[in-house]
């Protein structure tokens, strides 16, 4: 099922996500003509995904399999419940999340097979667009250098492999009907937002708002 109003920005560690997500929140505060915006993020905020993020900082080690579980019951919570993705979409907000299924079907599909990621995923909807921020696994590497915190998956051979991985997928998903965009994240920020702006005005959401202005 495609779930209307709703996108999803991915991509690997130090590829921008996060950082556009903030630019992106900043030009729907200043603009009163736009939808209303709701910005989210997996893992969450909320218990199951602190939990997440400590293990994702080394400080919790879990088996991969338990990991796996964790990001689905996070993400059960995310879209279900009440005020969640779901709700936020049908009642004409555009939701944008940083993250989604296809982080666990790339990540934990490595760590632990497609298997049990597919199968742990199989109930959550697909966002009506999925923006894939593509970068050299080096250049986002090198990004991440200055980081106070490396987390466990933020290394080369690692993020080679799941840049990968996401090629492999992204046909996939648009044989599901999500129209995939693939951005070159190894732009400007600037030249990156304007890209991703292109592509979210094409949502019906927006398009009625960006073709007035």
């Amino acid at each position: 099922m495609i779930l209307k109003n709703f996108a999803v920005f991915e991509g690997g560690d130090g590829s921008g996500t996060t950082t556009q997500l903030g630019l992106l929140q900043t030009r729907f505060t200043s603009s009163a003509t736009l939808p209303p915006l709701y910005p989210t993020s997996e893992p969450t905020e909320g218990p199951i995904g602190l939990l997440i993020r400590s293990v994702l900082k080394g400080e919790l080690p879990l088996q991969p399999e338990t990991l796996a579980t964790l990001f689905a019951a996070d993400r059960n919570e995310h879209v279900y419940a009440p005020g969640g993705i779901r709700d936020r979409s049908q009642e004409g907000n555009l939701v944008i999340s940083d993250r989604y299924v296809l982080s666990s079907l790339v990540y934990q599909g490595i760590d632990c097979g497609e298997a049990l990621a597919r199968r742990l995923n199989d109930r959550f909807p697909f966002p009506e667009l999925l923006l894939f921020f593509d970068i050299a696994s080096e250049q986002a590497i090198t990004r991440m250098e200055a980081r106070p915190v490396k987390e466990i998956y933020e290394y080369l051979d690692f993020q080679i492999q799941v840049r990968e991985r996401y090629h492999s997928l992204l046909p996939w998903y648009a044989q599901e009907g999500v129209r995939v965009v693939i951005i070159d994240a190894s732009q400007s920020p600037q030249a990156v937002a304007a890209a991703i702006w292109r592509a979210l005005t094409e949502m019906p959401i927006l398009r009625e708002v960006h073709e007035i202005a």
